[in-house]
């Protein structure tokens, strides 16, 4: 089990445990995190699962691949340097702690 904690626009957090394998936006969608709609179901074809990663755990993750890099110019909420899609984002156990940001806005 690991820890990712969804931070809101508001500043407020909500950790949530899961199991490692799944995405961010799994976790999110099926914990009913406010802001990360996964429309596409993990496809990476939408954007409506962008996140910005906490300046922490950046250096943890791969780089986004040439698909991810260009559904992140498709984002409503301006992109960051920190910006990922969640779908994108598969956790693994040196991933428990992961903090991410949910953007004020998905489309």
């Amino acid at each position: 089990m690991l820890n990712i904690t969804f931070v809101q626009p508001n500043g407020s957090r909500n950790t949530v445990t899961t199991d490692p394998g799944v995405s961010v936006m799994q976790v999110a969608v099926s914990n009913g995190i406010a802001g990360l709609i996964g429309d596409c179901g993990g496809a990476c074809s939408c954007a409506t699962c962008h996140v910005f990663v906490d300046d922490d755990w950046v250096s943890d993750l791969p780089s986004p691949n040439d698909m991810e890099e260009s559904m992140l110019e498709c984002t409503a909420e301006e992109r960051r340097p920190t910006s990922r899609l969640s779908c994108e984002i598969k956790l693994d156990v040196k991933l428990d702690g992961l903090v991410v940001h949910v953007p004020s806005r998905q489309f």
